[in-house]
């Protein structure tokens, strides 16, 4: 065996390169991450399991392979951009960030390109969805890592909707509209937020608006026309649909109200990723049904009808980002390359058990996928959303304000809390006008 040594380490060409070959060689960790601590902030995942995966076995096994510390904290989801936005302005704080949607647009001059990195993960895994460079790509610079796409899909109690005479999930807003208020006369009403929360008040409002045929800006990216007929007609069905189907409290909800009144079987039908239905597989004797039935076999999945314009979607999109400002950018960048290598993201992807969907093609062939039909529309998530700012190609800085604004959402909000819909839709276009001129 030859004895292993500096020179001829150097010779292979795999010290300091941060591949495990150099690593398993040497014995020792790359040069870079000797001492090294790296602050990554993430959500709370809605599927428990996979932070525990992270906590008990990737990080300690990233740890040693890298030879860094991970520092690993989780908070909610409404929360991350305030600590980004902090942490940018006081120049401290996390080394890896996670965002949602097309956050990172935000704060593309604050954050490290990540073409590289990106650019390795795409060639390898068949390349990005259109949507993850739409969120993370600034001009031909990757200023973020595509993590995973949750598909939006209405869970639906399935023995309801057949009670009403609806066997099949309603394919039109009208069809939707007619088996919800069906559904709220027997106290079984429509869950759905309107609030200022990331998730499902924007994959709900976006793709409502784009079914009528409204958006927030025109193709030439210049000219913003929403205070038109098509929006003015989707606000007052929304709003006479909201008081005949829904739960009206719903305007005050976040992401997990929802989880937890369909759980508690107090609305039949919310729009959500899939983890309503991953907890009821998690505990299926705590979740029975009102005939005596574990809850999961009444679950089933559905995207949203379409409407006069056709039928869209919109998915809650993660990424991470490195801020300039992080002393510890090469360990930083290296944990991401490691845990977005097939053999580490692979057992992160099986405990989200289908909740959250890889960004690139090559996970549409993997197994998981066959194990359940009721998760199956999820597999392809990726293919079929859009983006804020659509129908541009690029989700940039102003799509991103307007989204961390709420503008789409609260134009709805505003109309079913009292306002008249032309009110609505023409504060709406003003304040779009605010953004984009």
């Amino acid at each position: 065996m030859t004895t292993v040594t500096r020179r001829n380490v150097l010779k292979s060409g795999t010290a300091l390169m941060g591949g495990m070959a150099g690593i398993l060689a040497t014995g020792r960790a790359p040069a870079f991450a000797q001492g090294t601590t790296v602050h990554w902030l993430r959500w709370n995942d809605f599927v428990p399991a996979s932070d525990q995966l992270l906590r008990k076995e990737l990080l300690p096994a990233a740890e040693k392979a890298l030879g860094i510390k991970i520092n690993f904290e989780t908070v909610n989801g409404n929360d991350l951009q305030p600590r980004i936005t902090s942490a940018i302005q006081s120049g401290s704080g996390p080394d890896v960030i996670m965002l949602f949607n097309n956050h990172p647009q935000i704060y593309s001059e604050s954050v490290i390109d990540l073409s590289d990195l990106t650019n390795s993960v795409s060639k390898a895994e068949g390349g990005y969805y259109d949507l993850c460079k739409s969120n993370t790509a600034d001009g031909q610079k990757w200023i973020a890592q595509p993590w995973a796409i949750v598909g939006a899909m209405i869970a639906y109690r399935k023995s309801w909707f057949d009670e009403v005479g609806s066997p099949t999930f309603p394919d039109t807003w009208e069809k939707y509209r007619e088996v919800g208020k069906k559904l709220k006369a027997n106290g079984r009403p429509i869950g759905q937020t309107l609030g200022h929360t990331f998730g499902d008040a924007p994959t709900f409002s976006y793709p409502y608006m784009w079914s009528w045929g409204g958006t927030e800006i025109e193709k030439d990216g210049k000219t913003v026309n929403l205070n038109k007929k098509e929006v003015i007609e989707s606000v007052k069905f929304m709003t006479a649909f909201w008081k005949e189907a829904h739960d009206e409290g719903g305007l005050a909800w976040d992401d997990t109200n929802n989880n937890r009144a369909f759980l508690s079987q107090t609305i039949c039908a919310t729009l959500n990723g899939a983890s309503i239905y991953i907890e009821s597989l998690r505990n299926p004797d705590k979740y029975i049904t009102e005939k005596g039935a574990q809850l999961k076999t009444d679950i089933q999945h559905s995207p949203l009808p379409k409407g006069p314009a056709g039928q869209f979607a919109m998915h809650t999109f993660f990424s991470h980002v490195i801020p300039n400002y992080s002393k510890n950018q090469a360990g930083a960048k290296e944990f991401l390359k490691w845990i977005h290598t097939t053999a580490n993201y692979e057992p992160w992807f099986v405990s989200q058990k289908g909740f959250a969907t890889p960004p690139t093609r090559e996970w549409e062939k993997h197994k998981l996928w066959d194990e359940d039909k009721v998760m199956a529309p999820f597999k392809v998530a990726g293919l079929l959303g859009q983006t804020p700012g659509y129908p541009l190609p690029s989700s940039g800085k102003k799509p991103a304000e307007v989204l961390t604004k709420y503008i789409i959402t609260d134009m709805y909000a505003k109309a079913i809390q009292g306002g008249t819909a032309e009110d609505a839709v023409m504060w709406a276009q003003g304040e779009l006008t605010k953004v984009y001129t």
